[in-house]
């Protein structure tokens, strides 16, 4: 068998390959998108060191959920978007750490989490669950155990007697109904954030 040129594969070449638990498609996308989400980055977070540690989130996030994508995918759009939250929310952790040691000099000590914050993330909690309740029974179990119990495709489909294709099958139509739901609510968080 002729050895791979990973570099002449297309991207969803490369997910059907990481699908099959390639690594060197793998390393092949790292190669392929790293230099262009490190600069990204570095446009919204002025620490390289942040940066550094936001793409080995954002890598090791495509690694770990790579079960979850199709080779219909699309792995920049996935890899952007995975990079526009983990940066959200490492900017949200240091503006509320900033807050909370000027609060410290001053002797008063604030609430964790800002009461806005609070009710917003509240607000799009209750959006998004509104809409897992809409999902037909068993999608809506199996979306569940995948993103909330953090359980393996392998571990839902023994716990459930499925196949690993049925449970990936439920996982990947519950994330396109609600991407399609919540696609406005979505470019809207982008727009306001960058």
């Amino acid at each position: 068998m002729a050895a791979i040129s990973y570099k002449s594969c297309s991207d969803s070449e490369l997910i059907g390959l990481i699908l099959e638990d390639d690594h060197g498609a793998y390393l092949e996308v790292y190669e392929r998108y790293s230099p262009r989400l490190y600069f990204h980055a570095c446009k919204r977070v002025g620490d390289r060191d942040d940066v550094k540690d936001l793409l080995q989130d954002v890598f090791s996030a495509l690694w770990h959920n790579r079960h979850s994508l199709s080779p219909e995918s699309s792995l920049g759009g996935y890899l952007y978007a995975t990079l526009r939250y983990r940066t959200i929310k490492l900017i949200t952790q240091k503006k509320a750490a900033t807050g909370y040691f000027e609060a410290l000099s001053t002797g008063d000590i604030p609430d964790p989490v800002h009461a806005d914050d609070r009710v917003r993330e509240n607000e799009l909690g209750q959006l998004i669950e509104e809409e897992i309740v809409q999902l037909p029974p068993k999608m809506q179990e199996v979306f569940r155990m995948s993103r909330q119990q953090y359980l393996s495709h392998k571990e839902i489909a023994d716990e459930l007697g499925l196949s690993e294709m049925t449970v990936k099958k439920h996982v990947n139509n519950a994330l396109k109904v609600l991407r399609q739901k919540l696609g406005t609510l979505l470019s809207l968080a982008y727009f306001l954030f960058f």
